[in-house]
């Protein structure tokens, strides 16, 4: 009798388990593609190009510097002195530095504009996924570029509507 029980306890378990799991809507969007789609994204692509063109030319400059002064040295380091070939060995290295210094330094810029820029786009978009997401009575949605089999609601056509475009 108690092993009845026991089954018939685990029974209305299960199938309470399974009445709530069949009643969990889910949906999906690629989030990569929304964003690549979104004005905002062109614009914010736009002003990271021009920044890093701008880092380019500097970074190119310096290094075109370094290399030619590299090459005039080593053409006149036989007919120069130590004391000067050693300076100038010098001088090249600290200029080694701080190009590389530069690289580095442009390279973490890029990086922090790119935060400042897009943060707020991505924000704008999870706001509207979240927004689009509730308004139709979805418990979870998820991210379709992660997703195996993304066989549910596609919400792109909504979250582009709510965002305007």
């Amino acid at each position: 009798m108690k092993q009845i029980k026991t089954l018939l306890i685990a029974a209305v378990m299960f199938l309470a388990a399974n009445e709530m799991s069949a009643q969990t809507k889910t949906a999906h969007i690629d989030v990569n593609d929304l964003l690549s789609k979104m004005p905002e994204m062109t614009s914010a692509k736009a002003q990271l190009d021009k920044l890093s063109k701008t880092l380019d030319t500097e970074y190119s400059t310096m290094v075109t510097e370094y290399q030619t002064k590299m090459k005039k040295y080593e053409g006149e380091a036989e007919k120069s002195t130590p004391a000067i070939n050693e300076t100038r060995a010098k001088e090249m290295q600290d200029m080694g530095q701080r190009i590389q210094q530069f690289r580095d330094g442009a390279t973490k810029q890029l990086q922090e504009k790119e935060v400042e820029i897009v943060k707020p786009i991505m924000d704008k978009a999870k706001a509207a996924i979240q927004k689009v997401g509730k308004a139709k009575g979805y418990q979870y949605v998820m991210d379709s570029a992660s997703l195996i089999l993304a066989d549910g609601q596609d919400l792109m056509v909504d979250v582009k509507k709510e965002l305007g475009f």
